[in-house]
């Protein structure tokens, strides 16, 4: 299972949100491209690293992402408000990685071609929910689709890569949600990523018995609360 630290970028800071919430948040850093060098060091797989201001609209934070592409060495996926078909393609240029979510859900034209120019490994495709109901445009938009129903969809266009967050349980540090990461996880062909509630080793213990192919490390990693030294002896 991969470690996976979140580095959460508004206005070029480090923070963290409640439920997806700005108006609750938490700032950590100034200087992002040194938390990205220090879980790199602390052994992170692959670092998670998400534009909220792209994704509320808010603006972009591409320029920082782009210096700590440059300042680090392992994988790298990219999330927040991709989009339009230019700039995932820019994005795609400097990332291992790419997270869809919205896009994937309102333009399945793109998101087919995307596949066919990118391949299935590149592209993670976000199936955020709150308790079973995708969620798109930053958490804010419910859709009435059917997280398993969605992730079926996904499987038969040729998609394997998932994130799966249940929204209610981001930033809260109450748990990961596993009910829905087990339906995920027992899915032929699925890699999940486990995003959302992680409080402490026992949460990633429990991530690990699912077969996530790997976890999220956000707020408890910033609130000392589990060391990436710690998940690596689980995963």
């Amino acid at each position: 299972m991969k470690i996976i630290p979140a580095i959460d970028l508004m206005n070029g800071q480090v923070v963290r949100l409640y439920k997806g919430d700005p108006k609750q948040k938490t700032v950590y850093s100034d200087d992002p491209v040194q938390i990205a060098k220090k879980w790199e060091a602390d052994g992170a797989d692959i670092l998670h690293i998400v534009d909220l201001d792209a994704t509320l609209g808010l603006g972009s934070n591409l320029s920082i992402i782009k210096k700590i592409l440059e300042e680090i060495s392992i994988p790298v996926e990219v999330a927040g408000g991709l989009r339009a078909e230019s700039l995932v393609l820019d994005v795609a240029k400097i990332a291992n990685r790419i997270v869809i979510g919205t896009l994937a859900f309102k333009d399945k034209e793109l998101l087919k071609k995307l596949l066919v120019s990118l391949g299935h490994e590149k592209i993670v495709i976000s199936v955020d929910h709150k308790d079973g109901e995708i969620v798109i445009h930053g958490w804010q938009d419910g859709t009435g689709i059917k997280l398993i129903d969605s992730i079926k969809e996904f499987l038969e266009m040729g998609f394997t890569e998932f994130l799966l967050t249940n929204v209610n349980r981001d930033g809260t540090m109450q748990g990961p949600d596993l009910e829905f990461l087990e339906q995920a996880c027992n899915m032929k062909k699925t890699n999940i990523i486990a995003s959302g509630g992680i409080s402490n080793i026992d949460d990633v213990i429990c991530v690990k018995e699912k077969n996530a192919f790997g976890v999220i490390l956000g707020k408890a990693l910033y609130e000392n609360k589990i060391t990436i030294q710690e998940a690596k002896k689980i995963a």
